[in-house]
């Protein structure tokens, strides 16, 4: 019944929504209801995870709380562009002690559905946000106004229009400025670092502005990447072996330049670590894959700050973040090995597997007189010299091996 009324939000692996390119991550509540006090057939959303962006309003059930409940809703969306008037909160002495409520006004079609851009002939609803947890409700209603007024949905949409429409095709057979290549981009980079150096004088100006490029070409480079890896799919057959190393390399590229939308404390609050833990274990997908399903926490811990740019973790975030892992349905796990190294594996590595694979080694002729070193068991492996020397210890611990 909800998807009558609200659109549905894609959700990552680990629960995490699918962010529209160029969105941005801006607060996070617990504990919220979703209404509408109008409309008796509304479905009432109880007690989810509202996620408030540049351009929606996301509300998620909370996985705790709905495994006693026999009533469930899937993800969904408020899109700020339908969004028609944002009502001001009545100051009085009973509103002190009543549960604090955020009152909005949308657009809704004929049927019902909440959309943008209706026109004169749409109806509107008010919808109420309940907020039962511990939140600060003036602090997120006052980012609800800016990511309302800041309309960034718009700039998204006139940027889309110049050559290439919503699905990636091109527009009178001009591509955009997307397909331009990396040389274009770092072109623009470099007239960018010109007119920065004639600036000097402003500093922190232009230091704003090259934050706000560098999101841009965050935005630009996931645009990229997905196109590269739908042209992938559709072209397999007409491509050889040198063009795939080729898009392998630019995908690789792309990968590098970093998390669109990075959780922080700023904007998750008390949920910064439960939603970090989140991110964290989409992003180690890839990683793991490139490492044989297992890599050192150390590694993680520099390819996931780099990614997140300028919002850095610390090491006690990251490690608190991976320990979280436990209460949630994601593939990942964290690891400790009896050494005490840490590390991040995928749940469904198999350690017999490993050991199967070991065995067939030691037992070559050239290993029964030489014997075999970490750097032997990686490279049959397919993993880092220092997880191989973890896997051959445990091995000679299990008696498998000779030390």
């Amino acid at each position: 019944m909800a998807g009558n009324y609200l659109p549905a939000v894609e959700l990552t692996g680990s629960g995490r929504p699918v962010f529209l390119p160029g969105e941005i991550e801006c607060s996070l509540l617990s504990s919220v209801d979703l209404e509408s006090e109008e409309n008796l057939n509304f479905p009432r959303f109880k007690s989810g995870l509202l996620i408030l962006t540049t351009h929606r309003l996301l509300w998620l059930p909370d996985t705790a709380a709905t495994t006693t409940t026999t009533t469930t809703y899937a993800a969904v969306a408020v899109p700020l562009a339908a969004i028609i008037h944002i009502f001001s909160p009545k100051k009085s002495l009973k509103s002190m002690f009543a549960t604090p409520r955020v009152r909005f006004q949308v657009s809704v079609s004929p049927d019902g559905r909440v959309a943008e851009n209706l026109g004169s002939g749409s109806k509107s609803m008010v919808i109420t946000l309940v907020m039962r947890g511990k939140n600060d409700c003036d602090a997120f209603l006052s980012k609800f106004w800016e990511a309302w007024r800041g309309r960034a949905w718009e700039s998204q949409a006139s940027g889309s229009t110049g050559g290439e429409s919503r699905d990636g095709s091109t527009v009178g057979g001009v591509r955009t400025a997307m397909m331009a290549g990396v040389s274009g981009i770092l072109r623009k980079e470099q007239e960018m670092w010109e007119s920065t150096d004639k600036s000097l004088q402003e500093a922190f100006q232009d230091l704003n502005a090259l934050m706000s490029k560098a999101k841009e070409m965050v935005m630009l480079a996931e645009k990229m990447r997905l196109k590269l890896l739908s042209g992938s799919n559709i072209q397999t057959s007409a491509t050889n072996d040198e063009e795939m190393g080729s898009k392998q390399e630019m995908q690789d590229w792309l990968l590098s330049v970093g998390i669109a939308s990075p959780v922080t404390k700023e904007s998750a609050g008390a949920l910064y670590h439960q939603q970090l833990s989140r991110q964290l274990a989409d992003f180690v997908k890839i990683p793991l894959e490139r490492a044989g399903g297992m890599i050192n926490l150390i590694d993680i811990y520099c390819l996931f700050n780099r990614a997140r740019g300028t919002e850095l973790i610390s090491p006690e975030d990251l490690l608190r973040a991976c320990s979280i892992w436990e209460k949630f349905d994601v593939p990942v796990m964290l690891r400790k090995f009896d050494s005490g190294v840490r590390v991040i594996q995928n749940k469904s590595h198999s350690d017999e597997e490993v050991f199967a694979r070991i065995k067939s080694l030691v037992l070559k002729p050239d290993a029964l007189r030489n014997g075999i070193s970490a750097s032997d068991a990686a490279m049959i492996l397919g993993i880092a010299p220092a997880m191989a020397k973890e896997h051959l210890l445990t091995a000679e611990s299990k008696g498998m091996v000779l030390h």
